[in-house]
């Protein structure tokens, strides 16, 4: 599984297990959003604190998306380095014949 060095994983961030419920992944969710939310938390890592346990729980609650993290990591989102993903850039002014 290839893992992005910058993100944490998100399965830690939220605190939970690999193995853990839908209902888990949202009790974790709600309970790190009221920690850390700006307008409650004031201190200066609680923003990205929260931005990052929001993009976790915007995958991890998502079956698809999960399914894809768990297979591919944080690759499975990062932009023009996905599954599946083409440059077309490089194909520009190619016409079939060539």
């Amino acid at each position: 599984m290839a893992r992005s060095s910058t993100k944490r994983d998100y399965y830690e961030v939220l605190g939970v297990s690999r193995t853990c419920s839908d209902d888990d992944i949202k009790k974790s969710y709600r309970r790190l959003a009221l920690q850390y939310h700006p307008d409650r938390n004031k201190a200066p890592e609680a923003t990205e604190r929260f931005k990052e346990a929001t993009e976790a729980y915007q995958i991890l609650s998502d079956a698809d998306k999960r399914s894809m993290y768990d297979r591919y990591g944080h690759s499975a989102f990062d932009r023009g380095q996905g599954v599946g993903s083409v440059d077309f850039s490089n194909f520009v002014g190619l016409s079939i014949e060539d």
